[in-house]
């Protein structure tokens, strides 16, 4: 029997014995009623991290990008976002199911929307026959992009493109933390151009569940009426934002050997024959690698790789996701390199 190493993704992270025992001594009260302190103090917290006036604790990220969807569109609007982003991939079309809003996809390759993308598409003329454009919303880190950051000039750029012509913009910062380290720009900085954000505990932060839409102090009001509606009015939720505060204090710092864990999985796949990094290499805690059809299929690498206990994602015929995270080590990674050489032999 094998022990396992999962790398099918950051957010099969557990809570550490450390983080348990701050479950049990959490201060807590009824936050649907808007008093329970341990929210109180991650919620200002966050909002202050990000340069926002407010911010609302919710269940999950795909809850939190609704909202912030809901905030900038209405019925019959049009929200413009990257063709792989989460929001248009992984959220079952909220957008269009609960919301009533619209897409127009960017395609860029690696995920980095840019002025010159948006100028393509274009924003919708005031007629009667079109929906509305109202939002734009970027990604950073990019999930499908490999972990791909955008760059604080273009996202700067492109807010600004945005709001000069009466836009919205919404940033999906689910791994806003990756992006902060590998940069070393501050998260307020990286979160300022934009109206709402985004951010998520339970990924690299290893927090069980969680994230936070911020913005506004109006837009966070409306943000409360939209998660109870939504169904995500949690009672005594300080218990879970005691976790993620816990996170904050002793988690954050550590991702950084996420980072150095991807790339050293990534130089060794690169080194493989039937193996290439389609978008090069990582630059945070996501790799992506394309197996050549005249070995197999991504399907077969996996299955592989999973009958010796070490788990990764199939995202596509012949593209395999590996990410590293809180509860893998370097060791793991080496067992990993290792589980890769023997299944591709």
């Amino acid at each position: 029997m094998y022990d396992i190493r999962d790398f099918r993704s950051d957010t099969v992270t557990r809570p550490t014995i450390e983080m348990r025992e701050i479950f049990i001594d959490a201060a807590v009260g009824d936050d649907v009623f808007n008093d329970d302190p341990s929210v109180h103090q991650l919620q200002d917290r966050v909002a202050s991290m990000l340069g926002k006036e407010a911010a609302l604790f919710v269940p999950s990220g795909t809850m939190s990008n609704l909202i912030g969807i809901m905030l900038s569109c209405r019925p019959g609007d049009e929200l413009l976002c990257e063709g792989n982003s989460h929001i248009f991939h992984y959220e079952q079309g909220g957008y269009a199911q609960i919301a009533g809003v619209a897409i127009r996809t960017i395609e860029t390759g690696d995920g980095v929307v840019t002025v010159p993308h948006l100028e393509q598409l274009g924003v919708r003329p005031d007629d009667i026959h079109y929906p509305r454009t109202r939002l734009v919303t970027l990604e950073n880190t990019h999930n499908r992009g490999g972990g791909k950051i955008t760059p604080l000039e273009t996202i700067t750029e492109v807010c600004d493109w945005a709001h000069e012509r009466g836009l919205r913009t919404h940033l999906d910062g689910a791994r806003i933390w990756n992006t902060h380290l590998a940069t070393g720009i501050e998260l307020s900085r990286l979160a300022e151009p934009f109206d709402t954000v985004n951010v998520c505990f339970s990924k690299g932060l290893g927090a069980p569940v969680g994230s936070i839409i911020s913005g506004s102090h109006e837009d966070i009001q409306q943000a409360r009426r939209f998660r109870k509606v939504l169904g995500g009015g949690m009672r005594q939720a300080g218990i879970l934002a005691a976790a993620a505060t816990y996170a904050l204090d002793n988690h954050l710092d550590g991702m950084i050997a996420d980072h150095m864990n991807a790339t050293r999985l990534a130089e060794v796949a690169a080194e493989i024959e039937h193996l290439s990094l389609p978008l090069g290499m990582p630059e945070t805690n996501i790799v992506l690698f394309d197996v050549d059809p005249g070995w197999g299929t991504a399907g077969d690498l996996v299955q592989k790789l999973a009958s010796v206990g070490v788990l990764m994602l199939a995202i596509g015929p012949q593209r395999v996701r590996a990410v590293t995270h809180l509860d893998l080590t370097s060791e793991d990674t080496e067992v990993a390199i290792e589980a890769i050489r023997g299944a591709m032999a």
